[in-house]
């Protein structure tokens, strides 16, 4: 039996993105420093109920050609969103589709990943 998916996304800086999705609320649970490296190459991340591993992309990122976006879920949307905006993160303005009555924003990762936190 099946008990977790956990995504992998390929970045071009694995400090840069730890910073990043920190300040998305996510905590470092590893890092690993492949061949000697003076700085992660791989991260596996943590949050409530919410998991992500980043890895150092073999050549530059570009999310553009990964068709993927993520969803992030937390129970109050508005205060995330201002919480995001006192940390300097860019945040899309509020939506309210019919899918999503309690709200969603878009921000983008260092790499370009789209995150809708809803």
């Amino acid at each position: 039996m099946l008990r977790a998916l956990i995504p992998l996304s390929s970045v071009k800086s694995v400090p840069r993105s730890i910073e990043f999705y920190q300040k998305l609320g996510f905590r470092v649970r590893n890092t690993v420093n492949a061949d000697g490296a003076s700085e992660p190459t791989w991260a596996s991340l943590y949050g409530d109920g919410a998991e992500l591993m980043i890895g150092r992309a073999k050549e530059t990122a570009d999310a553009s050609q990964k068709p993927v976006l993520f969803y992030l879920y937390c129970d109050d949307v508005v205060a995330k969103r201002e919480e995001l905006i006192r940390a300097g993160i860019a945040v899309g303005p509020m939506q309210y589709p019919f899918y999503s009555p309690g709200g969603e924003f878009r921000v983008e990762d260092p790499d370009g990943y789209e995150i809708w936190i809803t």
